[in-house]
């Protein structure tokens, strides 16, 4: 759980730079801190979208349509957002506040790449953390711009980030017997595409509720996975 840890704090200390440093920068200088940061997550999606090129893109075409499909029927964006709603109203009241969008927005952003699953599992398979460590590092930069434009929110994602790597950590021996050669390039190629619409909010081009589409992460490998046995 080390790098789940390190993690865990680059985005806290990112979060509180960022809302240091957001509440003396102008509007403007906040919107093009968080176009920058949307166009390098573009490019990063685009590269781990890529993946694909060792497989079939069908798999994870599929794994996206079916995953936004099933996604949307359980309503998980809505949950998030509604959970974000209910951590804004206890700490900033009914006021105007952009903590439920930042809480949104750091989470799938800092939890949806392949880094997250890659990193966990070697974490806990061997204790080495030199995956997650660069991610943090990532994450950290990321959690400046975010909290910058979005405010401090962005801090409460840490959480999800412990959650979710720290499950995945724990569980590491379950998904590394699975998540190997193919298999892992058509998750990568899945987040990738997920990145790619987190990339598009934050560039303020379209709200394509990347959170609903959370399940093509779990569809597209198991769709190559039943094609592989044919």
């Amino acid at each position: 759980m080390t790098g789940t840890f390190i993690n865990v704090g680059t985005v806290l200390a990112g979060t509180l730079l960022g809302t240091l440093a957001g509440s003396r920068l102008p509007e403007g200088i906040q919107q093009r801190v968080l176009a920058g940061l949307g166009m390098v997550t573009l490019v990063i999606g685009v590269d781990s979208a890529l993946a694909w090129n060792s497989t079939s893109p069908l798999y994870v075409l599929g794994g996206v349509l079916l995953g936004g499909i099933a996604g949307e029927a359980i309503g998980i964006e809505r949950r998030l957002e509604q959970l974000g709603d209910r951590i804004q109203r206890a700490v900033a009241g009914e006021g105007h506040s952009r903590v439920s969008e930042a809480f949104v927005t750091a989470s799938l952003l800092f939890c949806v790449g392949p880094l997250t699953v890659i990193g966990s599992i070697e974490d806990g398979l061997t204790d080495q953390y030199t995956q997650l460590a660069t991610k943090a590092v990532l994450d950290g930069f990321a959690s400046i711009a975010l909290a910058a434009a979005l405010g401090w929110g962005v801090g409460i994602a840490a959480v999800t980030v412990l959650v979710v790597q720290g499950a995945i950590t724990l569980g590491a021996g379950a998904f590394d017997s699975i998540l190997r050669g193919e298999t892992l390039d058509v998750l990568t190629s899945a987040g990738g595409v997920l990145i790619i619409g987190i990339s598009l909010k934050l560039l303020d081009v379209r709200d394509v509720k990347v959170g609903n589409f959370l399940p093509a992460l779990l569809f597209a490998p198991a769709i190559y996975g039943v094609a592989s046995l044919f």
